[in-house]
């Protein structure tokens, strides 16, 4: 039970790795995921540099998702915060190496990316909020 995700060739094909839509199947709960930045368990940062960064965010959104009872297949949506373009690259590379174990059929979730002035804290260069559908387990 994982989102279903697709592009219409109605619209142009993505840009990136993401899906234009992603639907939620009905025996799924909608679970929340807050931005999670490039902190470690011990909240120290990751690594002043965006690849860094961007490799504990995506480890952060798996044990987040481990921890609701999901996986990375069950993301539907995420939005990403990258301070500067200064940092795109180093994003986009610890996000390639994520999605290549997360979605190697290419199958990706909805995406939305944002280049913004700054983040909470000066130090902080990638921020990735998510949402995920998760199979409901009997109760």
């Amino acid at each position: 039970m994982s989102p279903q995700r697709w592009n219409p060739p109605e619209v142009a094909p993505p840009a990136g790795r993401y899906s234009h839509l992603a639907v939620t199947p009905p025996e799924c709960e909608i679970v929340f995921l807050a931005g999670q930045l490039g902190v470690l368990p011990d909240g120290t940062l990751a690594g002043p540099e965006a690849e860094a960064q961007g490799r504990q965010v995506f480890a952060n959104i798996e044990a987040l998702l481990a921890a609701a009872g999901g996986e990375p297949r069950h993301l539907v949506k995420l939005l990403t915060l990258i301070s500067g373009t200064e940092h795109l690259a180093g994003y986009r590379a610890a996000q390639a190496e994520a999605f290549g174990r997360w979605f190697p059929e290419g199958d990706f979730p909805a995406q939305s990316l944002a280049v913004v002035a700054a983040l909470a804290a000066p130090e902080y260069t990638v921020e990735v909020e998510a949402v995920a559908a998760i199979p409901r387990h009997p109760s």
